[in-house]
């Protein structure tokens, strides 16, 4: 495993294992499998509806609980000073968890101030060693990084060969905010797994298209979350860390790059009303 250190000192595994779109019928033995194979940095949030299932697998697995890094997220229905710290309690009880390794904002969205004040002072206490965002675009990020008290830890963004977030990238590397990607793979749109370039080095490396875009974001120092149902997608996503892509090759994946998301543009107006929409939706079930 690879790890960064973070801008308070707390290191994080480089690569997580992310539970978005795992139904709780199957999260808990997901969990319990990623950490039999040896990962040690499982992401959930409010919003996935499964973080009971990721705390009983932590618990069961019989690892250190300081071994294990765990990551959450504030959902936007639950933002505002109160709701948040309250959420966060919640939270931490549906997991039977004393700590957090980190806690995200999940949107930049709404009250997010009040939502990140909450998170500093849980910091402060004790209860998050780690304190974040998520989906924070430039410049939101730079809005929270110089009128909060605490410059986020971590900022979790959509990165993919197709969408490589340099220019983010290097605004968070000036801030000292530690990247993250979500959806490495793109959900395998736009043909990501048979794109020619990363089938060609994978096969100069004897290694997958999946393993090679991981493999990528490590060596540009990306935080990334690999999820799978399936254990033997769990291992292969795992056996990363025996090979180094050489310079050619990261040639070749940066002119990959669109400058598009593949999903959509959170700065944008239709982000707002999306999310308004997916917001009162998803507070509704976690009332």
């Amino acid at each position: 495993m690879e790890y960064v250190t973070l801008n308070n000192g707390v290191t994080m595994p480089k690569l997580g294992f992310g539970v978005y779109q795992i139904s709780r019928e199957e999260c808990e033995r997901c969990v319990r499998e990623a950490l039999d194979i040896g990962y040690r940095h499982i992401d959930t949030a409010q919003a996935y509806f499964n973080e009971t299932e990721v705390g009983k697998a932590v618990r069961g697995s019989g690892i250190a609980r300081e071994e294990i890094f765990i990551t959450s997220k504030v959902w936007v229905s639950n933002y505002g000073y109160e709701k948040t710290k309250a959420s966060v309690e919640h939270s931490l009880s549906l997991m039977g968890l004393d700590y957090l390794d980190l806690m995200l904002l999940h949107q930049p969205f709404a009250d997010y101030y009040g939502a990140y004040r909450a998170l500093e002072d849980l910091q402060a206490e004790g209860k998050l060693r780690a304190i974040g965002v998520s989906n924070f675009y430039p410049r939101a990020l730079a809005d929270i990084a110089a009128f909060a008290r605490t410059v986020p830890q971590v900022n979790q963004v959509e990165v993919n060969p197709l969408h490589q977030q340099v220019e983010a990238h290097a605004l968070m590397d000036k801030l000292k905010v530690q990247i993250e990607a979500w959806a490495p793979f793109g959900e395998g749109r736009n043909g990501m797994f048979t794109q020619p370039v990363l089938l060609q080095i994978g096969r100069k490396h004897g290694k997958s298209a999946a393993q090679v875009i991981l493999r990528y974001l490590m060596q540009r120092n990306v935080v990334t979350l690999a999820k799978s149902t399936h254990r033997e997608r769990m291992a292969e996503n795992f056996a990363i860390f025996d090979f180094m892509l050489d310079a050619d090759d990261l040639k070749a994946l940066a002119d990959l790059d669109t400058k598009q998301s593949l999903f959509f543009d959170h700065a944008s107006v239709d982000a707002v009303y999306l999310f308004a929409k997916f917001t009162q939706e998803v507070g509704r079930q976690l009332v």
